[in-house]
């Protein structure tokens, strides 16, 4: 034996071959299972998942997701997915065509601006959004009373209308989604800023009005189209926007129901109701001696289309 470890020692080139011989100890090669195969094999680059995962997210949240990559910029800002979530957060259907892209629109809807932040921001107050809702016909039923008959002549003029029912139609409307919101404003009789009138105002808007260039530059106005007195006391000022298309609807006709929606006698805060074709707003009020009613619109240039309707009511 010894002989043997002797030649071993003696012979140090032979024991190197020997373990060049020797064969690697391997790993186990059973199949890996799939969850555990490589990342090469998963994109975190696909845009139809990215685009489900959108429709769940705010205007902000997609803003700053698009941010972070020029990859996500590029998706985030496809129009499809804006058109989804503008149309989702307005509850309303889709119009048939926009002239605008639909990212503009969202920020135009939802950037806290309104009316009056472009004109007569001195006169301004307060505001609360209601909502949207949708036009699909050109004719438009205005009025300051809910109690009105269930069918109103069409071919009644503007003049014998608001002396027989306090109401007016109002043709040449431009259709598609229109926003509404209550407004507070200053008497806009006097300049005064310690004057304690104020008037409650009724404001709808096409959603493309506050990015076309006419109203953009003041070239738009709003003109009176209507207006009466009630000369006696009124338990509410009460203003309403109708689709005459969908005027029978039972969801429009619940507007109607004034006690489903308004304040108890005694809420003196502001009410509104908003359908897929109507809206409507009720402030109770207290002891008066009447109150004015305007109704003003705003056409896109002179013989254009209305694009914003207005509804003011005034204690006298």
């Amino acid at each position: 034996m010894g002989k043997r470890l002797q030649s071993a020692v003696l012979q140090p080139d032979r024991v190197e071959k020997r373990l060049r011989r020797t064969k690697p100890i391997c790993s186990c090669s059973s199949p890996r299972p799939p969850f555990l195969t490589a990342h090469s094999s998963f994109s975190w680059f696909e845009e139809d998942v990215w685009s489900e995962i959108a429709k769940f997210m705010d205007g902000r949240s997609l803003v700053m997701l698009a941010l972070t990559s020029k990859w996500f910029h590029r998706m985030i800002m496809e129009d499809s997915i804006w058109k989804f979530v503008c149309l989702r957060d307005l509850q309303v259907q889709a119009p048939d065509h926009v002239a605008f892209k639909w990212f503009k629109i969202y920020t135009s809807s939802f950037d806290g601006s309104h009316s009056y932040t472009f004109r007569q921001q001195g006169k301004h107050i307060d505001w609360m959004r209601i909502g949207a809702f949708f036009l699909e016909s050109s004719v438009a039923l205005l009025t300051d009373r809910l109690n009105l008959p269930a069918k109103i002549p069409k071919d009644d003029t503007t003049e014998r209308m608001l002396q027989s029912y306090d109401c007016c139609l109002l043709d040449n409307v431009k259709s598609g989604i229109w926003i509404a919101d209550l407004q507070l404003v200053r008497c806009p009789v006097c300049d005064l800023n310690t004057c304690d009138g104020t008037m409650q105002t009724l404001d709808a808007r096409h959603i493309e009005l506050f990015l076309c260039e006419g109203f953009q530059n003041g070239s738009w106005e709003y003109e009176l189209i209507g207006s009466h007195d009630v000369k006696e006391r009124v338990d509410g000022a009460s203003g309403a926007i109708f689709d005459v298309k969908h005027l029978e609807n039972r969801t429009s006709r619940a507007v109607f129901d004034l006690k489903s929606w308004a304040g108890k006698p005694n809420d003196w805060q502001p009410k509104a109701t908003i359908t897929l074709h109507a809206v409507a707003v009720n402030t109770n009020l207290q002891e008066n001696e009447g109150l004015h009613i305007k109704y003003h619109a705003m056409r896109a240039g002179a013989d254009g289309q209305v694009v914003s309707i207005r509804i003011s009511q005034q204690l006298l």
